[in-house]
């Protein structure tokens, strides 16, 4: 992918749906971190609603939203960046941790919107521990495991995924 590409493909999308798109911006699975300036070039289309950010770039986010403000809404997509990116004025998370622990992930991030900072940044540092066994693997392995563990039959991984490594899903 190309970050041409990527702009055509959602704006592509965004012009043929009736819902509003949320961008995705994952560089480790496309090999493209897309640039400032194509989130300033995705904030003006009226059917683009953000974008879920997963650069693990603080400091571009910090850019993007000081350039596109209201325009192009920014959702964490790194779980481990949840509060930092709120602070910078991000939205929350589209969250991998969300499938196991939904109330400690809707806690934190409520904590942070209620203005209880302290709360919200000691939640963030207990779950690092969960987060890290998450993503220990490429997603969505550990969290398909994790979710089968918990009794939640999501079933295995697809091809070209495998089961996860025996040590990893001891953790």
């Amino acid at each position: 992918a190309t970050e041409a590409g990527l702009l055509n493909y959602y704006t592509d999308i965004a012009d043929h749906v009736k819902i509003p798109v949320i961008c995705y911006n994952v560089p480790s699975r496309t090999g493209v971190d897309m640039s400032e300036h194509a989130y300033e070039v995705l904030s003006q289309h009226p059917n683009i609603g953000g974008v879920k950010e997963a650069s693990g770039n603080l400091a571009k986010v910090a850019r993007v939203i000081a350039r596109c403000g209201e325009q192009l809404p920014i959702w964490s997509g790194n779980d481990d960046q949840t509060i930092p990116m709120m602070a910078l004025g991000g939205r929350g998370v589209i969250s991998v941790l969300s499938n196991i622990a939904p109330r400690k992930v809707l806690e934190m991030v409520k904590a942070y919107q209620d203005g209880n900072v302290q709360t919200a940044g000691d939640l963030q540092c207990q779950l690092m521990e969960v987060i890290d066994a998450l993503f220990c693997e490429v997603n969505p392995i550990p969290v398909k495991t994790a979710m089968n563990l918990m009794g939640l039959d999501v079933g295995p991984t697809r091809a070209p995924l495998c089961p996860m490594d025996e040590d990893h899903e001891k953790r």
